[in-house]
């Protein structure tokens, strides 16, 4: 899931528009699509770099632990691109040296390209669309949840204003225009004061409630990263906990990074 940053000026207007509404019981009521690209556009830094852990916990309690490095980088349209990221699992032994590489683009009409090394295989392998709704990495993310789907590809409905654990949260109904996507729809809660998504339910094809996720937010130089998410299945009941630590922020990241041969050879 990687959110675009736009200039500063265009988030001033964006949370002065909030403001208003709050303030105005005769002002428009701000929409779906209004707030769900208020979200898209708010500030994660120019790049970014941290490690993860994840908890792989099956039905019967049973847990699996993998260690990660994640950089990633914001383009803003340069070049055609949106973000780019990749990641390597360090441990465990069985998994350790595996890569995983994704670009996103700024044409709402062209998918992300994701690309997956695979030690044993020696072979870096692009991931076919036909796949992004397959597990990342045994995990309850699917490879299309590892990607950043556009705002435009689906159509959002504000439905309500929540309560959720103490934050008061615009809840926004998304459904894809693509009628062949992964999830029939997602349902998002967005924390009001920060514009953080800190809940989102996902719908299979069939209409049933799928997955949870449930994020908790950090502030890192000002700017608000995932500290720790908690991703459950509820038809395997199956869960996946992220927690995220080192987050660094504004390293100057390079470009030569996001390549196929650091797939191969890992970040030195």
């Amino acid at each position: 899931m990687n959110i675009r940053k736009k200039s500063f000026f265009t988030l001033c207007l964006a949370l002065s528009s909030i403001m208003i509404v709050g303030l105005s019981s005769g002002a428009e009521e701000l929409s779906g699509l209004q707030l769900m690209k208020m979200v898209d556009e708010r500030d994660d830094g120019e790049d970014q770099t941290s490690k993860a852990t994840f908890e792989l916990i099956n039905k019967r309690n049973q847990k699996r632990i993998r260690e990660t490095v994640r950089v990633w980088k914001d383009y803003e349209g340069q070049e055609g691109y949106d973000a780019k990221m990749i990641t390597f699992f360090e441990s465990p032994p069985d998994v350790k040296g595996t890569g995983f590489m994704s670009w996103s683009y700024e044409d709402q009409n062209k998918d992300d390209d994701q690309w997956l090394y695979l030690p044993a295989l020696r072979k870096v392998r692009l991931i076919a669309s036909s796949d992004k709704g397959k597990s990342f990495m045994g995990s309850d993310f699917t490879y299309d949840d590892m990607g950043d789907r556009k705002v435009e590809q689906d159509t959002h409905t504000l439905l309500k204003t929540e309560n959720l654990n103490n934050r008061e949260c615009y809840v926004v109904e998304s459904v894809p225009i693509e009628k062949r996507y992964i999830y029939s729809k997602k349902v998002t809660w967005v924390d009001k004061k920060n514009l953080i998504p800190v809940k989102v339910e996902y719908f299979d094809r069939k209409k049933r409630h799928l997955k949870t996720l449930e994020t908790e937010w950090q502030q890192v130089n000002n700017i608000w990263t995932w500290k720790r998410s908690v991703m459950s299945n509820h038809l395997t009941r199956h869960q996946t906990i992220i927690e995220i630590k080192e987050v660094e922020l504004n390293k100057n990241v390079s470009d030569s990074i996001f390549n196929k041969r650091t797939l191969e050879k890992g970040i030195h």
